[in-house]
């Protein structure tokens, strides 16, 4: 069974498209390539990953699908169009012809007013992607999920939610983003990725009991065939490391998960999602 890792990032900071990633940030701030991975994805038994956009242009997506070309631990790619270019679906048409383009990703977590998804340009974008099951991730922040919830009751997507939803881990609030994501967890093809947790704790000071309940919440709403491990490296360096952050999921699964199950989380339903041939 190839091991997945769902969710981590490349990228070459003098391509200066990363708006996010500031000399403010010295631990982001410089490239990260395949060759900073490799070693601690052989640590962790992980034969391949994911790679999803870390900026919102089609330059980016370019870029980590030349990449892939020469890969061997690249699986797949999440890329990013342009909802709002009229021709995006051009853009998508492009992108699927290469072999290792499996989604895009909508970054609502950065829009001003996460509403824009409900304008009748989004609706139509999200229609679209529907009629052709294309995997779609949702970076979405726990208090845009009444929004998220609102979308889904008009198109039915084939989506993943990134980080959990982002809730405030350092503060341990777990409502409402538990009620709610109770409610999301009811279309049945929405997925949740365990990724990007680290970063919503006390970076210095978390322990594995700060996740539990939420780790054990997604486990029981979304069930284990719709989780996914996901490192988020590298900005889950901002919290830990590759290795923290691997142990971290397997030391906070639900103690009762058989080894299929856990091949589910780790791989089968990353495939699964994004259309990949094991």
């Amino acid at each position: 069974m190839m091991r997945i890792d769902a969710h981590q990032h490349y990228w070459k900071i003098s391509r200066n498209d990363y708006g996010w990633i500031t000399p403010e940030i010295p631990k982001l701030y410089r490239d990260y390539y395949e060759k900073d991975l490799v070693a601690h994805l052989k640590r962790n038994g992980i034969d391949k990953t994911i790679v999803v956009q870390a900026a919102p242009t089609v330059e980016e997506t370019e870029f980590i699908l030349s990449l892939s070309d020469d890969s061997e631990t690249i699986a797949g790619v999440v890329g990013w169009i342009d909802i709002e270019d009229p021709e995006y679906k051009k853009q998508l048409e492009q992108f699927q012809n290469h072999p290792k383009f499996v989604g895009v990703r909508v970054m609502i977590q950065d829009m001003p007013d996460a509403t824009k998804v409900l304008e009748e340009n989004y609706l139509d974008a999200f229609s679209y992607f529907s009629e052709m099951d294309l995997p779609v991730d949702l970076l979405v922040t726990s208090d845009q999920l009444p929004v998220l919830l609102e979308l889904l009751k008009r198109v039915p997507i084939r989506g993943v939610i990134d980080h959990i939803a982002k809730p405030d881990i350092a503060r341990g609030t777990l409502e409402p983003w538990r009620n709610q994501m109770v409610e999301i967890a009811k279309y049945p093809n929405i997925y949740c990725k365990l990724s990007g947790m680290v970063t919503e704790a006390d970076h210095k000071n978390w322990k594995k009991e700060d996740f539990i309940a939420y780790v054990n919440h997604i486990v029981h709403v979304f069930g284990i065939q719709r989780v996914m491990f996901g490192s988020d490296w590298p900005v889950c360096l901002l919290a830990a490391s590759y290795e923290d952050v691997y142990k971290l999921l397997t030391d906070t699964l639900p103690e009762t998960i058989s080894k299929e199950e856990k091949e589910c989380v780790f791989g089968r339903n990353a495939l699964e999602f994004y259309k990949i041939k094991d």
